[in-house]
């Protein structure tokens, strides 16, 4: 089963991710949230496996960008799940569907762990 690989293609944690599993010549699907925007039904499901926490990314511009009150008001899964649809981009990434459970952002020694 191939990996399924989420992000945006000009990130460059996506960049080191998908050279990593390139070089070690894991098949993978990437779907670009530019072209494909994530789903609530993706966001619930992914929810099921990682905690809604995990998946917004505050350390990023998109997140920075809100204001405080914007921020102030994610404080579930169902807030956290209209800001995520309305900016994928604050989604952590890559996101990796994986046989071993979901993987966020690039940790070579998960991905060997994980992935090999």
């Amino acid at each position: 089963m191939a990996l399924q690989v989420y992000g945006i293609k000009n990130c460059n944690t996506v960049k080191k991710a998908l050279t990593w599993l390139d070089d070690n010549n894991i098949s993978y699907t990437f779907h670009d949230y530019k072209k494909e925007p994530a789903t609530l039904e993706q966001l619930t499901g992914w929810e099921k496996k990682v905690s809604w926490e995990s998946l917004v990314n505050k350390k990023g511009t998109t997140w920075r960008k809100l204001s405080a009150e914007e921020q102030a008001e994610v404080v579930d899964a169902a807030t956290a799940n209209h800001v995520l649809l309305k900016n994928n981009s604050m989604i952590k990434r890559p996101l990796i569907e994986s046989p071993k459970g979901i993987i966020l952002g690039f940790d070579e020694e998960e991905y060997q762990d994980k992935l090999t």
